[in-house]
């Protein structure tokens, strides 16, 4: 990745990554799906200037979708689940 920037695209804000950064400290973001865990690491001390503790990652399926006669896939996907150091925060408004 040229840019730390490409590799983070958003955060997921839904009730349960509110829960876990209220309770345990992990932010969730959708992030680029050829990034590996230590580019996603990287990118979000860089961004966000905050100590990352570990990441883990999800690679969303694919679903199929049809309008009329034809026939495609939605986008690749992939989530990281960062878990964030102690005293270490990121607010997402």
């Amino acid at each position: 990745m040229s840019n730390y920037r490409d590799i983070i695209k958003e955060p997921i804000v839904t009730e349960k990554t509110a829960t876990l950064a209220k309770d345990k400290n992990t932010i969730v973001f959708s992030v680029d799906p050829k990034a590996n865990k230590t580019q996603i690491k990287q990118a979000v001390e860089k961004v966000f200037d905050v100590k990352v503790e570990s990441v883990n990652t999800v690679n969303a399926t694919t679903k199929k979708k049809r309008v009329g006669r034809y026939t495609g896939r939605t986008n690749k996907r992939k989530k990281a689940i960062v878990k964030l150091a102690e005293g270490s925060s990121i607010e997402l408004n």
